[in-house]
């Protein structure tokens, strides 16, 4: 509605029926060129009014050419030696260290660890099965061995909730591809159960009582008070441990087409930008002045 507002203003007040691509190329463009957004903050607005003509006015404005797109940033990566992860991991404690633990260790996103199931997990062959990551793919990443035991208690409680769940008619929530329709019984299966469950229970529109994962920004909130309790000048996130999982990978001699897999990247140059952050190329030389 902000975007919506500040596009009419820019047009003087005008009703957007008036307007059209001409008009909606001119203000995208104006927010680049004189205001200096980002390129993110530009699609933003771009989709706020596109939203407006599609489903509000029910008008087909079809594709909007002639923008002048603001320039996208290239940033390196945040990453954690490995005295850095050690000294995080020593300050978490419980469920988010854990998380931490996997997303370091098997290089996951934040989203795609707290939505691991019982299942997703496999002890014996030492590796997790990611289901649904980014772009709808699954993928196979190995289970880190420091990590076995301490999810094996972690399941151990967990299996006495599911037990009070079960009595007490507490459902998983959001099972995919209709399995609620073809197996009912897997909203009360151990299998199906999060790895990682929320503390409280909600009652769905139909009213049935369901638990579902831990939220991300707890975990979130918990590395990033870590991380400022280690001292470190570093901005600490989630994701810097995923980062630093594939710096080190790399710097362990992993092939860079290994790591791609692993981290379930289509476009091997996204995996590219960690070769940046080695100390190799430029950075790989010795300074002149050092031998002064």
């Amino acid at each position: 509605m902000d975007w919506v507002r500040r596009f009419i203003m820019y047009h003087d007040r005008r009703h957007p029926r008036t307007m059209g691509q001409r008009e909606i190329a001119a203000f995208i463009t104006h927010l680049a060129v004189d205001r200096k957004v980002s390129a993110s903050t530009q699609n933003q607005a771009l989709a706020a009014v596109l939203f407006l003509y599609r489903h509000v006015l029910s008008a087909d404005v079809g594709f909007v050419s002639g923008i002048e797109r603001a320039k996208r940033p290239v940033r390196l990566p945040v990453v954690l030696a490995t005295g850095e992860v050690r000294a995080l991991l020593r300050t978490l404690r419980g469920i988010p260290r854990l998380c931490a633990l996997l997303m370091y260790g098997a290089g996951l996103r934040i989203g795609e660890c707290v939505a691991l199931r019982v299942k997703d997990v496999d002890f014996e062959r030492r590796e997790i099965v990611v289901r649904g990551g980014k772009g709808g793919k699954d993928r196979r990443v190995p289970l880190p061995v420091v990590a076995s035991e301490p999810l094996r208690q972690h399941l151990e409680r967990e299996r006495e909730r599911h037990g009070w769940d079960v009595r007490r008619g507490v459902l998983v929530a959001d099972l995919p591809n209709a399995i609620a329709v073809k197996l009912p019984s897997a909203e009360l299966s151990w299998s199906w159960r999060w790895m990682f469950p929320a503390v409280r229970v909600h009652r769905d529109p139909a009213g049935a009582l369901r638990r579902y994962h831990l939220h991300e920004s707890a975990v979130q909130r918990a590395v990033t008070v870590a991380g400022r309790e280690c001292g470190f000048a570093k901005r600490v996130t989630c994701h810097a441990l995923r980062h630093s999982f594939a710096t080190h990978l790399l710097e362990s001699g992993a092939d860079i087409r290994t790591i791609q897999e692993l981290l379930g990247h289509t476009d091997l140059r996204t995996t590219m930008v960690y070769t940046h952050v080695l100390n190799r190329g430029a950075l790989g030389v010795s300074s002149p002045a050092d031998r002064l």
